[in-house]
């Protein structure tokens, strides 16, 4: 789908000199802090739809069509029409948007309970959250109620008549030990809690069952387990069931039949059919599916098969079906269901394979919502078919990377799922799936590197060190790993190169045909990853005692995130291609600056071991790098930045203004202005606008979600998030002019980005897939803070080369066309590139009117002036338009097409003032039969006038088709002249030039037609009705004036 010859897109950005007097550091601060300074950007997702890992589900009693998902990253989304579409109802409510349980209450459904921190931890792309939220009103509103300290919410039991009773399964800290674990219980709808079962400092509940049949009897599935960087601890002396039968006053272990050995992590559901049927999913060395039949007193193992119990830290939770004690799933990785009471299992067809929640409808269990790491999804054929989970923008990335196509295409890994590309705009308005490319080499970690002016040859890697050479051309994949030996299973200290899960891979800047892979170790290609050689020693801490294997004591876990002591991050100097710097997962930055043939240790001495998750070298200053540095992985949510200005000799932190756990994984800086900082964590995203000394919190429309990866290109902000795709906004010119100066100005005209002319138009507020870019021009100006009724007025034109306006909005206007935003602080115009609209006369329908007429075309390429008036101050800035490079018309040719448009339109608004000149006539002449009566004195008079009446109705039929009231008309009625111009108009307008022959042709004919029918009208203008004024005139009455003018007042005297 993609060519060879790539066409690039070179956009001309100014430099900016941006200087900063010793005493103005309080005014910067004050800049970044306030967020009306920067109101008129916006944020846009761009996709994919794709959905992202979901492990909290549910459903509604009564209502078939209202489910919510829980995703990771991604807070709640609530469907109403049975998963056709999803809405997030917790953006502006929720400070994490990690979820790990949700609860609807049945004897309620506008009151839910959503935990939040996922259960299934893993040892990459997990988010802790910070307790516990409800609503009272099916997710409108939300109130934060508590367990702040919670992290991991696993399960949320209901009273089935009390909404207010509920209890909370508190997994805890995944990280090290911690008090806030077990049971919570809450008895007046979360206004206080109480601790009713906890067994020690590192076992959480994994799972909680209620008996509905009798709520005082719970059921409490306790993991003993700790995830460190360099292992997945799952199983200890805390792990078991556990049985309450007073509402959580007093618990019972239970054992009998249950394994002798250690246990992990377990699943537990009593039957809603039966009481006394109880099934457990335990990890164990003699492990399996359990059941009991009398209430937990005594169990058996029913099956011991692995495909229910693989991966134990991931999957093992189990759901009884609500109406057959004989029926039961078990989600894993596939999703399975038994119908013999867990004797035997068969896999049920699901979207994505790795399931971790399910939802079964008590009235109707062949319905149901499950939950999994590629979204949720509903049934009403007990898994036989489901919605899509193509609708739902949570995918998790981890990187983000760019291309010089126009328009530009983005790139990265999506967890669970494939390596991505898409593009960052389309044609249209939307991206939506059939847009972007899933696969382009590697697989859900990928890193993606390329020459981005021809990326043709994509680099792209996957856990455990595989890397491929994908061709976008011919769609062909090449393994080329260094040491293809696979690792899966395998103790790390047994490979040779120890590999991330998100490996770093990057085609040099300075020559395209060299390429790095980063393990314990830095690779170089120069000849595609036929041949690899070692630029580096091991760059990591090399500490054999968190070597081995990375799981235990009872499940080895070797897919490859536990993998310890590797190269995280890996940055190539944009000032020296011999400049290198690297950074691993525990906290060692090296670097080179003779192509890897030394390498100096210049890590921070007071950061400690922790995981360098990205390096900015400043594009700006060579010796100058921000190095993002965390350590959630040790339990400490700290954010940490560090900066050195010389080569890594010394460093200083920079942290202020970023929130207490909003750990920081990325810091890029702008490419234009110096000390211009974003940072993104795992709490939003950060600016700073003075290197660092000061951040505030950069919020916008930007949902509250952990941000993995920041670029800017062609001077947008590109965002990589874990939990709700890729995000774009689009420009960020203004945030570069932004300074204390235009900070107190009363008002200021920014400088807008040149627009490349790439189609209609059209801004679509509410989308449920990918946003495209808008394709007018965003004119983005800065206004002094001013009383709700100030007067004064602000006026924006826009004139060609040669000065004459196109267009004009002002802040008085009524015609919301003409609108222009005055508000405090950044405002935005978004122009769509067309001049005034056409103004149409009396009868006239043409579908595509607004705003009081039809939209006029579109102007040509070229250079255009901005003039903003507020009050006695006016301000300029030129705008460029560009033509679309992938185009090959000519100058000359998009010339001719706007010359044949000009003289189109002035055709149209030819018509339209001759019609209405009839109309006028018309009118007066109807008011003169009526003012003349029937007398026999003026019986000439009136046949005359009847005659000329006449005739204006059969030219106007000829004009326009007044028929036509509605869309549908357009096939039931003819078009006529009028409409048959502006058909001609929009068909050119929006092709690319060159014109066709039969769009000349075409025009030709309408323009003779035209001029027949302005012969007409003239003959009744110049003729007929001067004849009639004659008649009146020899009668003493005063005449009709055709162009509405003062004469007509005569015929009222």
């Amino acid at each position: 789908m993609m060519k060879r010859n790539l066409l690039i897109l070179l956009a001309l950005i100014p430099t900016m000199l941006f200087a900063q007097k010793k005493g103005a550091k309080e005014k910067a601060e004050q800049v970044a802090l306030d967020e009306k300074l920067y109101a008129g950007l916006e944020w846009r997702n761009i996709g994919p739809t794709r959905g992202g890992r979901s492990t909290a589900v549910a459903g509604v009693l009564g209502d078939d069509q209202t489910y919510y998902m829980g995703t990771v990253g991604g807070g709640v989304w609530k469907t109403t029409d049975a998963g056709i579409t999803w809405k997030n109802i917790t953006d502006g409510f929720f400070n994490t948007g990690t979820i790990g349980a949700i609860s609807v209450a049945a004897s309620d459904p506008n009151v839910i309970y959503v935990g939040t921190g996922e259960a299934p931890i893993r040892g990459v792309m997990t988010s802790s959250g910070d307790g516990l939220y409800k609503s009272t009103d099916a997710g409108k509103t939300w109130s934060h109620i508590g367990l702040e300290n919670s992290m991991h919410i696993s399960k949320i039991a209901v009273h089935p008549t009390n909404p207010d009773l509920i209890y909370v399964g508190v997994q805890g800290n995944p990280y090290g030990p911690s008090d806030n674990r077990g049971v919570y219980k809450s008895t007046d709808g979360g206004k206080s809690f109480k601790v009713v079962h906890f067994v020690n400092e590192f076992t959480g509940v994994s799972d909680l069952s209620m008996d509905e049949s009798n709520p005082r009897i719970l059921y409490a599935a306790m993991w003993d387990h700790q995830r460190l960087p360099w292992y997945s601890r799952s199983g200890g002396a805390g792990s078991g069931i556990f049985k309450s039968v007073n509402g959580g006053e007093t618990w019972e272990k239970l054992s009998e039949g249950l394994p002798k050995v250690v246990m992990g992590k377990i699943g537990v559901s009593v039957s809603p059919a039966d009481a006394e049927r109880v099934y457990a999913i335990i990890e164990s060395d003699e492990g399996g599916l359990y059941r009991s039949d009398d209430a937990g007193k005594t169990w058996k193992n029913m099956n011991k098969e692995r495909v229910l119990r693989a991966r134990s830290w991931y999957y093992m939770h189990i759901q009884a079906d609500p109406a057959n004690a004989d029926v039961v799933y078990v989600m894993n990785a596939p999703l399975l269901r038994s119908i013999d009471g867990g004797k035997s299992f068969v896999s049920l067809p699901v979207p994505h394979g790795d399931t971790h929640s399910i939802w079964i409808n008590p009235a109707r269990p062949a319905n149901m919502v499950y939950g999994g790491d590629g979204g949720a999804a509903i049934s009403f054929n007990t898994g036989k078919t489901w919605s899509t989970i193509e609708n739902q923008p949570t995918a998790q990335f981890y990187r983000i990377n760019a291309d010089n196509r126009f328009p530009y295409w983005v790139y990265g890994g999506q967890q669970d799922n494939s390596s991505v590309a898409i593009p960052s705009s389309t044609n249209g308005p939307v991206i939506e799936w059939q847009d972007w490319v899933a696969g382009v080499g590697g697989c859900e970690s990928a890193y993606v590197a390329f020459d981005p002016n021809n990326p043709i040859l994509m680099y792209a890697g996957c856990y455990q060190g595989i890397i491929d050479e994908y061709n976008l051309a011919s769609k062909k994949t090449k393994g080329i790993k260094a040491y293809p030996e696979s690792g899966l299973g395998e103790p790390s200290d047994e490979v040779k190169y120890r590999f991330n899960w998100n490996a770093p891979i990057i085609v040099s800047q300075h020559n395209p045909n060299t390429i790095y892979h980063a393990g314990n170790k830095v690779l170089r290609s120069t000849n595609r990853g036929l041949t690899w050689e070692e630029m580096s020693g091991d760059l990591t801490r090399n500490d054999s005692t968190k070597l081995g294997l990375m799981g235990g004591p009872i499940t080895n876990e070797a897919a490859g995130g536990e993998i310890y002591h590797t190269i995280y991050y890996l940055a190539e100097s944009p000032h020296d291609a011999k400049v290198l710097w690297a950074g691993a997962d525990d906290g060692l930055l090296h670097i080179t600056r003779d192509a890897g043939k030394t390498w100096t240790n210049i890590s921070p001495k007071e950061a400690g071991e922790g995981m360098i998750n990205s390096i900015e070298v400043s594009p700006h200053t060579p010796g100058t790098a921000y190095v993002a540095f965390t350590k959630y992985k040790f339990g400490d949510f700290t954010p940490y930045l560090y900066k050195t200005t010389d080569y890594g000799q010394s460093w200083q932190m920079l942290t202020k203004g970023i929130g207490a756990k909003a750990f920081v994984r990325v810091v890029r800086e702008d490419p234009n202005r110096k000390g211009l900082l974003f940072a993104g964590t795992e709490r939003g995203i950060y600016i700073s606008f003075d290197a660092g000394q000061q951040w505030s919190q950069f919020k916008l429309n930007f949902p509250m979600t952990p941000v993995t990866d920041l670029k800017i290109h062609h001077n947008d902000l590109l965002a990589a998030t874990s939990g709700r795709a890729f995000w774009i906004l689009d420009d960020i010119t203004a945030l570069q002019e932004l300074t204390p100066q235009v900070a107190t100005t009363d008002a200021y005209l920014y400088k807008p980005r040149e627009v490349v002319k790439s189609g209609n138009a059209f801004d679509l507020p509410n989308v449920t897939v990918g946003k495209s870019a808008y394709k007018g021009a965003l004119i983005r100006y800065h206004l002094k803070e001013m009383g709700e009724k100030d007067s004064t007025l602000l006026k924006l034109e826009i004139a060609d080369a040669e000065g004459k306006v196109l267009r004009t909005f002002n802040s008085a206007s009524k015609k919301k066309a003409e609108q222009l935003p005055k508000k405090a602080g950044m405002n935005v115009l978004k122009w769509d590139l067309r001049g005034e609209n056409i103004e149409t006369a009396e009868g006239v329908f043409v579908p595509s009117f607004g705003g009081g007429g039809m939209s006029s075309y579109m102007v040509g390429p070229g250079t255009y002036t901005i003039t903003l008036t507020f009050g006695d101050k006016t301000m300029q800035q030129a705008l460029n338009i560009l033509p679309d490079p992938r185009d090959a018309a000519t100058l000359a040719q998009h010339r001719e097409k706007q010359q044949v448009l000009e003289r189109i339109a002035l055709d149209i608004e030819d018509i339209y003032q001759s019609l209405k000149d009839l109309q006028q006539v018309r009118k007066q002449l109807k008011a003169m039969d009526e003012r003349l009566g029937d007398s026999d004195e003026y019986k000439s008079i009136n046949d005359k006038s009847k005659a000329i009446i006449k005739k204006v109705g059969a030219t106007e039929e000829k004009l326009i088709q007044p028929k036509q009231e509605t869309f549908q008309d357009v096939v039931n009625f003819r078009s006529m002249l009028d409409s048959q111009l502006y058909d001609l108009l929009q068909t050119i307008d929006g092709n690319s030039p060159p014109l066709t022959d039969g769009e000349r042709e075409r025009y030709d004919d309408l323009k003779e037609i035209w001029n027949t029918r302005k012969t007409e009208i003239m003959q009744i203008l110049n003729d007929d009705v001067p004849a009639y004024n004659n008649m009146l005139e020899e009668k003493g009455v005063p005449y009709v004036a055709p162009n509405n003018d003062k004469k007509e007042e005569k015929l009222g005297s």
